[in-house]
């Protein structure tokens, strides 16, 4: 049975998670507008881990007003959240293994920046490594005609909530169009509960929009970072660009998988991340 358990993050904010089992802390870092039980279908390919799932800061119970945390804090608040949950796991697995940080769209983002954070304080060590699929990063090409979150908002100004959230659906999930996406929504586990979140999707998506990735990311930790062939054109570029800019990177393609990579093919996401930890590791060795 999970555990719930909670800690505070520097900026004050509490951070609630759950721990399923005892092995070395996976903290795992659900998207946009998924909640913290996209991960159910992931648990069991993870069983010599203890995975740990969070109820990140703007989604859920901790949703504060845009007033308060703006588009331009919202990452570091997640950032934030995350350093939290890793000083708290210090020590507790029963073992001397650190956390591993496995994030899905912005939640590898949020990850990725976890380790930059860490690594420019000269903590780079609390973690072992970081696993993103599709990080939610615009190439520059794209990001400079990005206006979905303008889009969104103007459909939820005119009372249209699930319609702002369709555009994100559409466009994220859905890039080259979908016959019957009313048909294709009725079907997701996710939907409609997620149109509650609409408002703190728009304001990661500006978030996103904003975020500019550095010609180098400097990370002192192994990343591997992932992606599918029917995901978004846009979101396999930004793989792409984040690995080409992290000094210590794999990059792996899954064929035949969507955006939706870590619910929709986790024993394959399970597989390389247990391949790349081991390869990581036994280069440490020599």
């Amino acid at each position: 049975m999970p555990t719930t358990q909670s800690t505070t993050a520097a900026d004050g904010i509490d951070v609630e998670y759950e721990r399923h089992g005892d092995g070395q802390p996976l903290i795992l870092l659900h998207g946009g507008m998924a909640p913290g039980e996209y991960w159910q279908p992931t648990l069991d390919h993870f069983e010599e881990f203890g995975a740990v799932v969070p109820q990140r800061p703007g989604f859920g119970t901790c949703l504060d007003d845009p007033a308060e945390t703006g588009p331009d804090e919202v990452l570091d608040r997640e950032v934030a959240s995350v350093r939290a949950l890793v000083d708290d796991l210090d020590g507790e697995s029963g073992s001397d293994e650190k956390p591993v940080l496995l994030g899905h769209s912005f939640g590898a983002l949020t990850a990725i920046e976890t380790a930059r954070a860490l690594s420019e304080d000269g903590e780079g060590d609390a973690i072992e490594a970081v696993v993103g699929y599709e990080p939610a990063i615009l190439p520059e090409a794209f990001a400079e005609h990005a206006d979905l979150a303008d889009r969104m908002a103007a459909r939820l100004d005119d009372g249209d909530r699930e319609g702002s959230m369709k555009l994100y659906v559409e466009q994220v999930l859905h890039p080259d169009g979908i016959d019957d996406l009313d048909a294709w929504l009725a079907e997701w586990p996710v939907w409609p509960d997620c149109v509650d979140r609409l408002e703190a999707v728009i304001r990661m998506n500006r978030a996103v929009e904003r975020y500019e990735l550095p010609e180098r990311l400097a990370v002192d930790v192994p990343v591997l970072v992932l992606t599918g062939t029917e995901g978004p054109q846009f979101l396999r570029e930004s793989a792409r660009e984040a690995h080409d800019a992290l000094p210590s990177s794999r990059l792996v393609e899954f064929d035949g998988v969507s955006h939706s990579g870590p619910s929709e093919a986790p024993a394959r996401v399970a597989d390389e991340l247990r391949a790349f930890l081991r390869e990581r590791r036994l280069a440490s060795q020599q």
